[in-house]
């Protein structure tokens, strides 16, 4: 559903620009000039993608928040053309002076020099082997990585040092890397998560435009499973009113694609996330945007973002009771038996110079 006084953009989750935190002024496009372009039969907008090359300094960063569940993350895009609606990555695109609405769906900072700076870190005598995420905030097999190879160029450099690697994504795409992926597996060096947030194509074509089909998605748990390289199936987040009535369900396909666990995030609309969203579900879902809203700050005690570590990822009230219980018996009920593994930390020392180092 539209709302047919704004537009509804196809193909993309935000569906405005909002104005940068950072900056004393904003841009909008006022109804003169939109009326003037629809006159001359031009478009305002041309709603294209662009890459802009970056070059950072280094590339593995240490996660503070308690709350996370990584200790070491690294990511070789900003922004995500995935444009999922609800992205808490959203927010880290006004660091580079962009907004976090549509510029961060069409602006992609690319950092192709990631594998050279990740080699540099495994080789520096004072780094210990921890698990480096890929992926801690945006996707490393978006759309972009097709073009770039860049994540396909990192794990090599993993591989060759007998690193452990954890990867979030929820782009079929991973499965081009199967062949790394198998090698890393063989010495329990690499655990994927797969996001999967509904069963509905319907669904997801609005919550995350540009990602892979849930039956695609299924079908790469699957495939990873096979080829004994670990899955986490992450049905993150949950968004009341919208995915919540899918927990058990999503989670007895992944059980019986293959995944060995799940875990879960409820939703939070931190920063200017909360505007983008609001603006979204008014013009996606009009006529259940404000139940889902009344929803979303019932678990964050009465607002839309919430930013306590320990509860800002679960919520609190009793929606976000039902949600934990439902994700605990989906544990017990379709997981049993199954252990999503710790990664091996202990071959890294011998193939720190770059190749194995025999005992004397």
């Amino acid at each position: 559903m539209k709302n047919e006084q704004s537009p509804y953009i196809k193909g993309r989750g935000a569906q405005k620009n909002v104005p940068n935190r950072f900056f004393a002024e904003s841009q909008e496009m006022l109804d003169d000039f939109l009326n003037y372009c629809e006159l001359e039969g031009d478009k305002a907008d041309s709603n294209q993608t662009s890459y802009l090359e970056v070059f950072p300094k280094t590339i593995v960063n240490k996660v503070e928040s308690p709350d996370v569940g990584m200790g070491y993350s690294m990511n070789m895009y900003q922004g995500c053309e995935h444009g999922c609606i609800y992205c808490f990555a959203r927010n880290s695109h006004e660091y580079w002076g962009y907004s976090a609405g549509l510029d961060f769906e069409r602006k992609i900072l690319v950092k192709k020099t990631a594998p050279q700076l990740l080699e540099e870190k495994l080789k520096s005598k004072n780094w210990k082997a921890h698990t480096i995420v890929m992926s801690g905030n945006t996707d490393c097999y978006q759309p972009a990585e097709r073009k770039f190879e860049i994540t396909r160029k990192c794990l090599e450099v993993f591989l060759k040092y007998r690193h452990p690697v954890g990867i979030i994504t929820k782009n079929a795409l991973i499965t081009r890397d199967i062949d790394i992926l198998a090698e890393l597996a063989k010495d329990n060096l690499v655990g994927v998560n797969i996001s999967i947030t509904s069963l509905s194509e319907k669904t997801r074509l609005l919550l995350e435009p540009r990602t892979a089909t849930i039956a695609k998605r299924f079908e790469t748990v699957r495939l990873l499973s096979e080829k004994g390289i670990p899955v986490n199936v992450m049905i993150a987040p949950i968004i009341p009113g919208i995915n919540s009535h899918e927990i058990l369900p999503i989670a007895k396909t992944a059980s019986e694609s293959g995944a060995l666990s799940v875990a879960y995030t409820v939703v939070r609309l931190n920063g200017a996330i909360g505007e983008i969203f609001t603006d979204w579900i008014r013009k996606a879902m009009p006529d259940r945007a404000d139940k889902v809203l009344n929803q979303i700050a019932s678990c964050h005690g009465g607002n839309l973002n919430d930013s306590r570590w320990g509860e800002r990822m679960r919520g609190e009230g009793e929606l976000a009771l039902m949600i934990r219980s439902q994700i605990q018996l989906a544990r017990k009920k379709f997981f049993g038996g199954k252990l999503y593994p710790t990664l091996n930390t202990e071959l890294y020392e011998h193939y720190k110079g770059g190749q194995l180092q025999l005992p004397f």
